[in-house]
């Protein structure tokens, strides 16, 4: 019992550990692109060591199932958004300076998402 409760103890101080740098990069780093990364992969990733944390704490708990779909939850959009984000950061702005591959610079009218 005791060993579970260390183990949460954890994974909960490491993901807040990861949520606090992913906040102080989303403040520091200059462009949308760096923001964006700060944003999505440690704070996800903070996260879900957090709410792992709280399934070990809670564990034959009803709220258990809760947490899992949060868990769920997360995994499922935080790329959607993500993705969402950078295109239209790309849309919006000149990214030529910033961007040392351009990918995105050769598709057609079409292929660009509607305003």
């Amino acid at each position: 019992m005791i060993v579970f409760d260390w183990l949460a103890a954890v994974l909960v101080l490491a993901g807040a550990v990861l949520a606090l740098t992913a906040a102080i990069g989303v403040v520091r780093f200059p462009d949308t692109l760096a923001r964006m990364h700060s944003a999505t992969k440690p704070q996800v990733l903070g996260l879900l060591l957090v709410l792992l944390g709280a399934l070990i704490r809670l564990r034959g708990s009803h709220d258990a199932g809760m947490v899992t779909v949060s868990i769920l939850f997360t995994l499922i959009t935080a790329p959607v958004v993500a993705h969402r984000v950078g295109r239209l950061a790309y849309q919006e702005q000149d990214m030529t300076e910033v961007l040392a591959v351009d990918q995105l610079g050769e598709l057609t009218e079409e292929d660009q998402l509607p305003n």
